[in-house]
């Protein structure tokens, strides 16, 4: 009995043993090395990963950064140039601002900055400007301001414009109230006149005359508190359309265009093929902005023919705005022919090529000169 109870201990010692070198055994193959995972005490941490304080712990991986989407910008445009803006400007009433266009109110300020300039025949063979500004943010000293014309109050209407004036004809004046138009009136006007001042340099060196200046910002101050309309009414449309493509690049070269209001006034316009614009030279020089001290460029120009007559013995005019007429539209340094259309004073201008497409601009300023082609000439190379 003992003999068996001491091989059955022995027995057992053998079985533990073999089990404890089989355990230890480096050649086993019975262990799969892929069936190892991450923190088992067979595999060392990674670099980076836990400590002496954290072995066999690992952070979990978080996703890469990844920066938010930045929003796109939102342009607008510039209802009279058709220029980028960074904020909504289509439904402000732009401001007609009548300049001063004599050799000794030269020179004008401001007029860089305008969207669109009217030039037309007043009386005695001088002319005067109309500058259209859809907004008068940014808009620095404007002058010198002179008195308006009827056919200056149609043109403006046509843009549901606000005007900025120092006096006018009697007849202009009839007109002002009968249309119900608002208008600034650095002459007759009442606290709408405190939005001008005279230059004492000019009134000094130009005349008492040539000295009547505003701002943009004497301007904005006012309209801040008043009661006027500064936006269009519902269903108002911008009046001009544009387009990247130039409308006359199939046209004739057109270089040099000159335009002689009377033996007093004479344009020219001569493209600059590096800035794509036509520089502008008046009264035989350099038609300069005085706030910049740099000569004015658009990127189009029109001359549009149409009827006048003279009133009285002052040499004062009708200019006929309505109905309509032919005209030349320029554009890097090539020119094509266009007619205009208007049925009323309150209508924009409708302009169309020879095909009879409608007319759309570049973007960029303008300049608009209307002539009577029986007394007025136009020409260009």
């Amino acid at each position: 009995m003992k003999k068996k109870s001491v091989l059955a201990v022995l027995l057992i010692l053998a079985l533990a043993a073999g089990l404890v070198f089989t355990g230890c055994s480096s050649g086993d193959d019975t262990i799969d090395p892929g069936d190892l995972q991450p923190g088992s005490e067979t595999e060392e941490p990674a670099e980076g990963e836990a400590g002496e304080e954290g072995e066999g712990e690992q952070e979990a991986e978080l996703p890469p950064a990844v920066d938010p989407a930045k929003p796109k910008p939102v342009y607008y445009y510039n209802p009279l140039s058709g220029e980028r803006t960074m904020s909504d400007i289509t439904k402000l009433r732009p401001y007609a601002v009548m300049l001063n266009n004599k050799r000794e109110a030269l020179p004008q300020l401001g007029v860089s900055q305008a969207d669109i300039i009217y030039e037309v025949c007043a009386e005695g063979g001088i002319t005067r400007m109309e500058a259209l500004f859809a907004t008068m943010e940014g808009v620095g000293t404007l002058g010198s301001i002179r008195s308006i014309r009827p056919y200056y109050i149609e043109l403006a209407l046509g843009y549901d414009a606000i005007i900025i004036h120092a006096g006018g004809s009697e007849e202009a004046y009839y007109d002002l109230s009968a249309w119900k138009t608002t208008h600034f009136d650095g002459v007759r006007g009442g606290w709408d006149a405190s939005i001008f001042w005279r230059d004492q340099w000019r009134m000094a060196n130009r005349g008492y005359e040539h000295s009547l200046l505003t701002s943009g910002e004497n301007i904005l101050k006012f309209v801040a508190d008043s009661n006027y309309r500064l936006e269009h009414n519902e269903g108002y449309h911008a009046p001009i359309k544009f387009n990247n493509e130039n409308a006359a690049k199939f046209g004739v070269d057109a270089n040099s265009v000159t335009v002689r209001f009377s033996n007093y006034k004479t344009d020219v316009f001569t493209y600059d093929p590096e800035s794509s614009l036509y520089m502008i030279e008046g009264h035989g020089q350099e038609y300069i902005d005085g706030n910049t001290e740099e000569q004015v460029g658009v990127t189009n120009v029109l001359v549009l023919n149409t009827t006048s007559q003279v009133l009285d013995n002052v040499g004062r005019l009708r200019v006929a705005t309505t109905g309509g007429g032919t005209g030349t539209y320029f554009c890097g340094g090539k020119a094509v022919d266009i007619t205009w259309a208007r049925n009323t004073k309150d209508d924009p201008f409708e302009y169309k090529m020879a095909n009879g497409w409608d007319l759309r601009w570049m973007p960029g300023k303008t300049y608009i000169c209307i002539i009577n082609p029986y007394v007025s000439t136009m020409g260009y190379e």
